[in-house]
This record gives structure tokens, sequence and C-alpha cells, in this order.
């Protein structure tokens, strides 16, 4: 992707720390932020023990119409085969279907091709074909369902990097998404540094309170902290040099 559509840049630190926090704790950190609807709410991982850290490369599809129909995909005009090629090391392709499954909206050839493009993953709000082909793939992908159909039946891609709704968030080109097990996280590129970072800092915190509620402790003065947990806390990290 052209870095003019990546206005702000994570740094290596930020997209280490977005590799291991979860997306329960992103959108807690978003909320702070004030960005309240940021979770792709509906999809599942095709790959859930895949981490996934990138930047929103999108495409949109309208509903399909007989005399824009590309039975047999011109790849030098159809805007979902020039994304394809457009895309580029890190990017995340999602993809508006608008919440449509009755057919795919993207499959494993072309899966393997943005994989081989150096993709960081794949999102629809929509449906995908070959998907033990894509459970193969080294590409985190997310869907809404599975469809054997191909994607012109009920699909014409229209756009690529524009803004879209996907599974009713709004994307906007270089946004970072992150992907665990649970789901997809779209954060604001403008925040997403100071995201990451206080993100993680809240999983340090985390990890010393579960620890204490699974040694015996009430959630009262601990989940959210008092003081005395606070310091105790500090103390606790202090020794393990976090």
């Amino acid at each position: 992707m052209p870095l003019s559509l990546r206005p702000h840049l994570l740094t290596e630190e930020a997209k280490e720390k977005l590799r291991q926090v979860s997306t329960a704790t992103l959108t807690s950190q978003l909320q702070k932020h004030g960005f309240r609807n940021t979770f792709l709410a509906g999809l599942y991982p095709l790959r859930p023990e895949m981490r996934m850290v990138g930047y929103a490369f999108t495409l949109r599809f309208i509903p399909a119409r007989e005399d824009l129909a590309d039975e047999l995909y011109d790849n030098t005009k159809n805007v979902q085969r020039l994304a394809v090629e457009a895309v580029g090391p890190e990017d995340v392709v999602v993809i508006d279907a608008r919440g449509e499954t009755g057919a795919a909206s993207f499959g494993h050839i072309l899966g393997t091709r943005i994989t081989m493009r150096g993709a960081a993953g794949l999102v629809t709000d929509g449906a995908l074909r070959d998907t033990p082909g894509f459970r193969e793939l080294s590409l985190p992908s997310y869907i809404r369902a599975a469809h054997a159909t191909t994607s012109f039946v009920v699909h014409h891609p229209i756009e690529m990097q524009v803004a879209i709704g996907c599974a009713g968030v709004a994307v906007l080109p270089g946004d970072v998404l992150v992907g665990d097990g649970e789901g997809v996280v779209v954060i604001p590129s403008q925040v997403a540094e100071s995201v990451a970072h206080a993100s993680f800092e809240q999983e340090v915190r985390e990890e010393f309170f579960l620890q204490k509620i699974h040694d015996g402790a009430t959630i009262i003065g601990t989940y959210p902290p008092n003081e005395t947990t606070l310091a105790e806390f500090e103390r606790w990290r202090s020794k393990r040099g976090i």
C-alpha cells in the first residue's frame, strides 16, 4: 500500500505489543480514547491460533447486477482482481460485503496470492469459499460464513482503498486491524500507537490482578485496585523487571 494511505505508521515496539494484547483489552482502551464501535461482531477466525496486526486495505462490493457481471473475471478491469495485485506487506484486506453471505467474496487462489504478496490478513463481513484451503494458509482470515458459490452471483466489486463499513464498523484505509481468537478490532490510525502502549500496560496490571484472584483474593479492592493493591502491584512489577 502506498505510504500516503498509511497516515500514521506504528513503531516496531507498538506492533509487538499489539501482537500480545487481546481484542478485549483493545476495546477497553479504545473506549477510553473515545471510540466505542470498534469490534467486528459476528465474524469468526479460520486460523484462531494466529494473531493478526496490519493496516487496512479496503475493498467494497455492491449488489450484483446483470449488466455489471464479470463472469470471466477480467484481471485488467475487475476491481477485486486489481486489489489483489495492489496488496502489499502488512496490509489486511478488509471487504465490505454488506453482510451478504449468499455467495463468497474471496476464494483460496486469491487468498494464496495475497499471502504471497505479504498480506497480514483477510477480513470480510460476508463469506469465503474454499475455507478448508484457507485453514492451510499462513493468513489470518475472519469471516461471517462459508459459501461455495463464486462472488459474481451476488457481489460486484466497485471500489478499493475507500472508507467502508465492515460488520457495522467504519474502516478507513490505513486503520490498524488486530485479530485474535475472539475476533477483530479496528483501531483508528491516529490513536493506534497510544492504544498499543496503553493496552499492554493494562494487561501487565491485569496479569497481577488475575494472579491475586487465583490466590483467593476478593474482587473488592483488587479489581478495580485500591491504593494497597496498586502498591503491591508496583513491588511485584519491580521484581519482575517489567
